[in-house]
């Protein structure tokens, strides 16, 4: 073990400060970068050394890894036997062992299960078909999610039935039968012998406000607790954290209110912005030097936190080098973003000589990484999608993918397989096998097994017979269609009446959002090839099967290992650090969240996690916004995120020079002042877009086109600005060839074309 003074020497004044006090409650509000974990780490130490033995010391976190990195370091401070008899883990395991051993008080044996999140479904949707309700309705995941977010705020099914706020938004969502729903849920776990994630922490609170006894035992051996990322932290986290140490006040809390990200999950902020009304008598100790980003990067992060009304006030500071302003670089496209990022990667990266995992990506939501993903194939740079999957392996992409695939090639098995039953229409896995029994013995597709089930010798019941008619019959009419409507008119009426935007927009819950914004999203790529087809005079490859073919190439895109581009959401990021940060998308009605303008709570939630997207950066932080991004089938205009007017100019830049053609000389303007910002419209709807007509081409007559010549600079929606190299064709074929400034060289049929003559 090392002696005392020499691991408290490693330490700044402000960590010293509140590793050696022991004195009563105490909360650490840890900056972005500050070194939370060495104060935690050193703080244990620090009590070892003070004669506290190691089992008597709580340390609370919220992942297993984080556990396991702070036994790392703290057995190289005071020997690894030591370390192991610590009680570290997170909420879940620490308290599951203390139920484990109090089980017979409890009413459960020792050897209970632990139900995950797909069991508690399970479970959920067996008891919604008991019930005979709608399970496209009471979907599991939703009446999970509910569930759970009541448990998290200590209400139980018998609180729950009493709420009268609760049975009326459930009936406003037409699931009325949720509070029935819970009560069996909470009998059948019980009767299982089984607990689901949060009756693990809900069971404890009862377990220690139920018998006093129980609760002094454990507050007696626990005499130092210590809590990791406190501010997120929920209700009943905290109530646990106060029936532990409410006595003998001996609790240690580090967290940072700037970095509460995730109300979404539970999380609620009041428990550190708070923490002096639960602990009275407690000291508040701030640790605001930031050991990983430049200076320009955390004076930025720092002025546009301060907007928020609701947080404890710090300064934060860097004495690392000085370094690079923040850079803004508007752009005229998502598609433009997406191109100038990988450009910007390849620069950097040749300038630095620095690997690709030096990189990040950040978006505020998972779909957004589609255009990204595109572009980054077509760069041939390695990429990874960090906490998540690739856009095209997603399950709802990958259903509808199959639905487009069957229609094209009948005789896809694996695309037949996947759908044949969804969204369910009463075509099991009995069914199933016995359609492909048939094909195998008949040495026939399974389409045709379903289409000539005489001649395959395939016995089924008169009913199910009439579901695969109807579904093979469905398939044929898209079929018939394939080369005389578009692919994005038609993909609409695939999905459409095929039943997979009901399924998916049926309910509002988290799981489902994120499945309409990438249906959503889908549908802007289905678009956008559509539309850049027509625009460079490839009118005859707007199908079905044309799609198909340039979508095979972003899939199954698994590159070696080796270093690789990260690209993830902010919240994915919380935790994480690169030398080069981009954060992309940063417009209304994206960052922030559309669903979070009407709430102050929630929209300074929004600020908080570009601050933390921000605070990511150790050199680099370069933002983007896109002027024009398809949405629903068309071509809008955004605005600029409130949230960059947030930043004070003297920490960012606007690289002006984004648009111009390569030859242009490209300047950065320093200290100039964001526009300001226009009021939001809401882009967010809860439903799928009706199938549509035909969308008009954008009328450049042929007068506009005649003002084009060699040497003209247009601006062009899509592509940015860039300059005319030639013109050919006559009347409704003319064409010109334009060299843009990111996008590359284009071939435009300037009738489809959406662009001015600057």
């Amino acid at each position: 073990m090392m002696i005392e003074n020499e691991f408290l020497t490693a330490l700044n004044p402000s960590q010293r400060d509140a590793v050696e006090y022991c004195d009563g409650p105490e909360l650490v509000i840890a900056g972005a970068g500050s070194g939370k974990t060495r104060v935690l780490t050193y703080k244990i130490a620090y009590l070892l050394s003070q004669g506290y033995q190691p089992w008597s010391i709580l340390a609370l976190t919220f992942t297993n890894r984080a556990a396991d990195e702070m036994k790392e370091r703290i057995a190289k401070i005071v020997g690894r036997e030591q370390a192991s008899r610590l009680n570290m883990g997170t909420f879940h395991s620490v308290f599951s062992r203390i139920l484990r051993i109090e089980s017979d008080i409890i009413g459960y044996h020792s050897n209970f299960t632990i139900y995950d999140e797909t069991d508690s479904r399970s479970l959920l949707k067996a008891i919604i078909k008991e019930l005979g309700l709608d399970d496209k309705i009471y979907k599991p995941g939703s009446v999970h999610a509910r569930i759970s977010m009541a448990k998290n705020k200590l209400i139980l099914a018998q609180q729950y039935a009493a709420n009268r706020t609760l049975i009326e938004r459930d009936r406003d969502a037409r699931m009325p039968e949720i509070s029935r729903i819970f009560s069996i849920y909470e009998q059948r776990c019980l009767q299982a012998n089984a607990m689901d994630f949060d009756d693990l922490l809900v069971i404890t609170y009862r377990l220690f406000a139920e018998h006093p006894d129980i609760c002094t035992k454990y507050a007696t051996r626990f005499q130092y607790v210590l809590v990791d990322e406190y501010q997120d932290t929920n209700y009943v986290q905290q109530c646990i954290v106060f029936q532990l140490t409410q006595a003998n006040r001996r609790v240690c809390v580090v967290g940072d209110d700037a970095q509460s990200i995730y109300g979404f999950r539970g999380a609620n902020i009041d428990n550190i912005l708070e923490y002096n009304k639960i602990y009275p008598d407690s000291k508040l100790f701030k640790l605001e030097q930031n050991y990983r980003s430049t200076q320009r990067i955390v004076q930025a992060a720092n002025s546009l936190i301060k907007h928020n009304e609701r947080q404890i006030p710090k300064d934060v500071f860097s004495e690392n080098d000085t370094g690079e302003k923040l850079l803004l670089k508007p752009l005229y496209s998502d598609k433009e973003e997406a191109a100038v990022v990988c450009k910007d990667i390849m620069r950097i990266r040749r300038q630095d000589r620095c690997a690709y995992s030096d990189f990040a990506i950040l978006y505020r939501t998972n779909s957004q990484s589609r255009s990204f993903e595109e572009e980054l194939l077509k760069y041939n740079i390695p990429y990874r999608i960090y906490g998540g999957m690739s856009f095209y392996q997603r399950k709802e992409i990958k259903d509808i993918i199959a639905y487009f695939r069957l229609i094209v090639n009948h005789d896809d098995e694996e695309a037949f397989k996947r759908i044949i039953n969804y969204p369910t229409r009463g075509i099991g896995n009995i069914t199933l096998q016995k359609v492909i029994a048939a094909s195998q013995q008949s040495g026939v597709s399974l389409w045709t097994a379903i289409t000539q089930p005489n001649a395959c010798g395939l016995e089924l019941s008169r009913s199910v017979f009439t579901k695969l008619e109807a579904f093979s019959q469905m398939i044929e009419r898209f079929t018939s269609k394939l080369n005389t409507v578009d692919a994005m008119m038609l993909g609409e009426e695939i999905v459409k009446e095929s039943g997979i935007s009901a399924d998916i927009y049926a309910s509002k819950d988290t799981e489902n959002l994120s499945k309409q914004e990438n249906l959503t999203e889908f549908f802007n790529g289905l678009q956008e090839f559509v539309e850049g087809n027509r625009e460079e005079g490839l009118e005859e490859r707007v199908y079905l099967p044309d799609f198909l073919q340039t979508v095979a190439l972003y899939q199954d895109k698994e590159t070696e290992d080796g270093s690789k581009v990260n690209l993830m959401t902010v919240h994915a990021a919380k935790g994480l650090e690169f030398p080069t940060v981009f954060i992309v998308g940063l417009e209304e009605n994206i960052f922030p969240s559309p669903m979070s303008t009407n709430s102050l709570r929630e929209l300074e939630e929004e600020r908080r996690l570009l601050y933390v997207a921000i605070t990511r950066a150790e050199k680099r932080c370069i933002l983007t916004c896109a002027k024009n991004r398809w949405r629903y089938g068309k071509l809008e205009t955004d605005v600029p995120s409130r949230f960059l007017r947030d930043i004070d100019p003297r920490f960012i830049v606007i690289d002006e020079g984004m648009g111009r053609i390569s030859e242009a000389p490209r300047r950065v303007v320093p200290q100039r002042q964001i526009e300001p910002i226009e009021k939001p419209r809401s882009a967010y709807t809860p439903s799928f877009r009706p199938v549509r007509t035909v969308q008009q081409p954008v009328e450049h007559t042929q007068p506009m086109a005649h003002n084009l010549q060699v040497g003209s600079r247009i601006e062009h929606q899509r592509f940015g600005v860039g300059v005319v190299q030639k013109i050919e064709g006559e009347g409704e074929n003319t064409k010109a060839t334009v060299e843009f400034a990111n996008t590359g060289t284009k071939l435009l049929l300037l009738k489809f074309a959406r662009y001015k003559v600057l």
